[in-house]
């Protein structure tokens, strides 16, 4: 199939510019300027609409098999679709059984097989005495390695410490493949009184003060370089710990950072009691520790943007009593992640052009997809989102896709509605999820 798609404002790597990209057999061939159109091309017109790249979210938990209750890959790769996200990295717990092993990547390829809208990656998981599997998994095919360093939540995927982190990273370090991390220590939570009250986010914010997060990226520094393995870390909260990166990285040590939109777009100080969908881990903190955050975004302190989307049945996140203590950590977003981030940076005088490096560059480069994803270039997939800047709407939890529509964004008034998004040309939302499933099951290549 051939297809021309022409804005007066596409997100190319050299900025924003009017152009027409020009696709044959969902492979970008030609970036031209905007008037250029060949012969017996199918031609979408944007007009004024953002074209960008197609969203990559690295951090997206999809539960399915085991706790498809939870989300799966049918609706999770739907909502993925309406919001401008063409590939998902799915994260190896929550299922069951996790990507722990050989087997386990298994039952989840089988798992998303033919149900999946975007195109889907997986991490492989790094727990207590599983240093054996992490070769296979590997040449099985995942993209990367997630561990904890802090109780998971659930059982089947065991939180390591120094020891297993450092044997760990040894292994990857000769892979060459990123250990994702989530970086707090135990040693740094706070008890809760039995006496708080629960539906206080201070209860649940106070049980997790930056020094959770501030001492475990010390320990990840530390492993880094005495092993020399490239660490992610991820949906990072505490904006203290961005001096610790900040000098690592003076240091030439291979660490990347991510934070999340929800990290961006809320503050502790705005949340109400019993506002349960807004519990996560680590917590939302402070005003201006958001603000500081967008500071290293600017920076380069931190490098990219990803959802954290981690669904669970409204009984879970106790949406009825708003208890914080008992309720699930996890907010889902992935339909919404472009929206909110656009509403938020908007507001901060920022471009579009940043958000698809954040969203979209730098996620490929993560997840070793920037040869073919992630940039509006010749050679590279034609994942496309066409957006709408200027449009402002309310976030109705009746039309997400997402299993549960609960979410903290639920009648909120965000900006930036996605309009159009393609799969390497093929047209897969245009205010519906066309048919059919188009998504392909990606697997690292060396």
């Amino acid at each position: 199939m051939s297809l021309t798609i022409r804005s007066r404002r596409c997100v190319l790597p050299g900025g924003v510019r009017p152009a027409s990209i020009h696709v044959r057999d969902g492979v970008i061939v030609d970036v031209a300027e905007h008037s250029v159109a060949s012969p017996g091309r199918q031609i979408v017109d944007a007009g004024d609409l953002v074209v960008a790249p197609g969203l990559i979210d690295t951090h997206v938990h999809v539960n399915e098999p085991g706790r498809t209750e939870w989300e799966g890959f049918d609706t999770a790769t739907r909502a993925a679709a309406a919001g401008g996200v063409t590939t998902i990295v799915d994260m190896p717990l929550n299922s069951i059984p996790a990507t722990t092993t050989v087997a386990g990547l298994e039952a989840k390829r089988a798992a998303a097989a033919g149900r999946c809208w975007v195109d889907v990656g997986f991490w492989g998981g790094v727990v207590p005495g599983n240093r054996d599997d992490l070769a296979p998994l590997a040449d099985a095919g995942v993209l990367g390695f997630k561990c904890f360093l802090v109780p998971s939540g659930v059982d089947e995927f065991q939180h390591v410490g120094e020891a297993d982190l450092g044997a760990a990273a040894a292994v990857l370090a000769e892979l060459g493949l990123p250990l994702l991390v989530h970086a707090e220590l135990p040693a740094a939570l706070k008890s809760i009184d039995p006496s708080a009250e629960a539906r206080r986010y201070v209860t649940w914010l106070d049980s997790r003060p930056p020094e959770c997060e501030t001492d475990a990226v010390a320990m990840v520094i530390d492993v880094v370089r005495r092993t020399g393995a490239w660490m992610h870390i991820v949906h990072l909260a505490a904006a203290p710990a961005m001096a610790l990166l900040r000098e690592a990285r003076r240091d030439r040590l291979d660490i990347t950072v991510e934070t999340c939109p929800h990290y961006l777009f809320f503050a502790a100080d705005e949340i109400r009691d019993g506002e349960t969908p807004l519990k996560c881990a680590p917590p939302i903190r402070d005003q201006h520790n958001r603000d500081l955050l967008w500071r290293g975004l600017l920076d380069g302190d931190i490098d990219l943007v990803a959802t954290d989307h981690s669904p669970a049945p409204p009984e879970l996140k106790q949406i009825e009593t708003g208890d914080f203590v008992r309720a699930w950590g996890g907010i889902a977003s992935l339909q919404l992640g472009l929206a909110a981030m656009w509403t938020a940076a908007s507001r901060r005088g920022i471009g579009v052009d940043r958000l698809s490096e954040w969203m979209s560059a730098a996620p490929a480069r993560l997840a070793g997809l920037d040869r073919t994803k992630g940039r509006i270039a010749p050679g590279f997939d034609a994942d496309l989102v066409v957006w709408d800047p200027e449009a402002e709407w309310m976030v109705e939890p009746a039309r997400l896709h997402h299993r549960h529509p609960v979410t903290p964004y639920a009648g909120r008034h965000l900006r930036g509605r996605v309009v159009e998004t393609f799969l390497r040309g093929e047209e897969i939302f245009n205010g519906t999820v066309l048919e059919p499933a188009r998504g392909r099951l990606l697997a690292r290549t060396s």
